[in-house]
């Protein structure tokens, strides 16, 4: 984890990588709850076996389930000392650019894009967040994510 110590700290880092993610599992399970959550029961996600018949061999996560991970990843990847609290903005561009199937791993690179100051105390983040699959040459989800951070030291 990544942990910044005023927003003039993070603010220095635009242009580069900021944090790597650790793995995390993607489980049957947490697709069945993000397919009763939203209502999409495609089998291509909660039917193993007509699945492993279909075009990706095996059940694969939603979108949407890859996309909704990303407030996990900032979580863990990095830490605004003092900030009371973050929120998510807004997406300019998101992309599923590859499948993912159960039980792939997969860890977020953020890249920080732009900042600006919010009055009175405030730092609004522009993030290029690229998904990564273990194994996988090509990356399952690139988003940019916009973020607010109130409260932290300028």
């Amino acid at each position: 984890m990544k942990i910044f110590h005023s927003y003039s700290d993070l603010s220095a880092c635009v242009g580069q990588e900021v944090a790597v993610t650790e793995w995390l599992t993607i489980t049957q399970e947490q697709i069945n709850l993000f397919a009763q959550a939203t209502g999409d029961h495609q089998w291509i996600h909660v039917d193993p076996e007509r699945a492993q018949a279909g075009p990706f061999g095996a059940p694969i996560a939603h979108g949407y389930l890859t996309l909704s991970l990303l407030p996990r990843f900032f979580q863990t990847g990095l830490r605004i000392e003092g900030a009371r609290m973050g929120v998510n903005y807004g997406l300019n561009r998101v992309r599923f650019t590859a499948p993912v199937p159960v039980g792939s791993r997969l860890r977020a690179r953020l890249t920080l894009q732009a900042t600006e100051p919010l009055a009175p105390d405030g730092l609004q983040m522009r993030w290029l967040v690229t998904v990564e699959r273990d194994g996988s040459d090509k990356p399952v989800c690139v988003a940019e994510s916009i973020t607010r951070n109130y409260g932290a030291a300028p």
